[in-house]
């Protein structure tokens, strides 16, 4: 049952945010390593970039099916499984690169490995937060993972993962194995059981056996990830919540794509400039994730996500027309903001309206939809500002985001996102240790 009815988080939420918090360090340092290592290895930009392209190929082929087993099995014990999975192939790698026997080849398999792992391990977490804190506190609590995550991965894994191959390639490696076997152990702490009865989806009778049914297991996995697909568009509200992720996810991806330059032939900032423009970004999500139960509270969530609308538009805006580089800092500052109180009001909506044996495949479609977004953005930025010029994806990310708050701006009204807040969000059986 959840902690925190005293208007806490309690003690199993709190090592299942140090558990996230944790492993999102350890992701972190793996990002960061895995281009030095293979920059040390070869000068070819195809292999280069190809360490990037590995990390993000688990969210499009393994999110959906992902979200199917969050549903099926012990969401804390599958957490569990992941990292010590991961740390067992983190452990081989550390040692090869070590010994100097590490090939690219090998590195690429554990970057997928681990990647694959990210992607059900943060479906699971996500799941798994409404039967650990009351839904009152929900916004409390993904705002605390959305801060952890956003620390540790944009704030401390960059200059430490940096530091820490430079003392050794070996040792960003082995501290990230050392990472995942510490969330590990943080969620052994965390007692009970995370597994939901699965319900027929038309009668709503816990059944034995999965929703889908028989036949082949292959067919069965698609019949259940089509149910998620189904109950998720049949939602007017999460539904499009979870498009509006993933569209503003292409034109947010492709204005960082071709930010590099924009900085130094517009702004004129070097590579500390430019990077510093990332840690403005980053120190707004923190200071969004610190606050923002508060402030959702303050401005209501149709509010929080209106507003969101209009900082993106505005975003993409200055960058289109300014030459300030403390402009653009301030601007991503409060993109920042915007970007951790979106993610607090999506989660928690997500998470009151989802009926517990559905939130592992909704969640992992969200996600699905997200990195579809990203990996279409990564290309539509290099395309567009090579035929139309340097600023032609921030004006056409501009167009994208006034036409969406423009169509979307009833879908949130005070009505319907009231309800669904009055709704909370239905419990998630875990035994008496939780």
């Amino acid at each position: 049952m959840a902690d925190g009815n005293d208007g806490r988080l309690g003690g199993s939420f709190l090592r299942l945010w140090a558990a996230s918090t944790t492993s999102a360090l350890g992701s972190g340092l793996a990002a960061v390593a895995t281009p030095l290592l293979v920059a040390t290895r070869t000068d070819d930009p195809l292999l280069v970039s190809a360490a990037t392209a590995v990390g993000w190929l688990p969210w499009l082929l393994f999110a959906l099916p992902g979200g199917v087993l969050v549903d099926r099995v012990d969401r804390r014990r599958l957490m569990l499984a992941i990292d010590w999975a991961r740390v067992a192939a983190l452990v081989v790698l550390a040692a090869a690169v070590a010994a100097g026997r590490a090939s690219t080849a090998l590195l690429f398999i554990v970057l997928f490995v681990v990647a694959t792992g990210e992607v059900v391990f943060r479906s699971a977490s996500q799941a798994l937060v409404p039967a650990v804190v009351p839904a009152v506190l929900l916004e409390r609590a993904n705002g605390w993972l959305f801060g952890g995550t956003m620390l540790m991965q944009q704030m401390v894994a960059g200059p430490l993962g940096g530091f820490l191959f430079v003392v050794a390639a070996s040792i960003p490696f082995a501290v990230n194995a050392g990472t995942y076997a510490a969330s590990a152990l943080l969620l052994t702490l965390i007692g009970g059981t995370y597994r939901v009865p699965v319900r027929d989806g038309r009668t709503g009778v816990p059944t034995a056996v999965p929703a889908a049914g028989g036949g082949p297991w292959l067919r069965a996995l698609w019949a259940d990830v089509a149910e998620g697909f189904r109950w998720l568009a049949g939602q007017r509200l999460l539904r499009t919540m979870a498009v509006l992720i993933g569209l503003l996810n292409v034109t947010l991806t492709a204005a960082t794509a071709v930010l590099v330059l924009l900085a130094r032939d517009r702004l004129g900032l070097g590579s500390v400039g430019y990077g510093l423009l990332f840690t403005a970004m980053a120190v707004g999500g923190l200071l969004g994730a610190v606050a923002g139960d508060r402030v959702i509270a303050a401005l209501s969530a149709t509010w929080t996500i209106r507003i969101g609308l209009i900082i993106e538009a505005a975003t993409h805006l200055v960058l289109a027309t300014t030459r300030s580089a403390v402009l653009v800092g301030a601007v991503f500052v409060a993109f920042g903001v915007h970007g951790a109180l979106w993610g607090i009001v999506a989660s928690s909506l997500r998470q009151r309206l989802t009926p517990p044996e559905m939130l592992g495949r909704v969640g992992s479609t969200t996600l699905f939809l997200a990195a579809g977004g990203n990996c279409v953005g990564a290309l539509l930025g290099g395309v567009l500002a090579g035929a139309f010029g340097l600023t032609a994806p921030y004006w056409v990310g501009f167009a994208v985001a006034v036409g969406v708050a423009a169509t979307t701006w009833r879908v949130f009204d005070r009505s319907t996102v009231a309800a669904a807040y009055a709704m909370g969000a239905p419990a998630t059986p875990a035994s008496s240790g939780a």
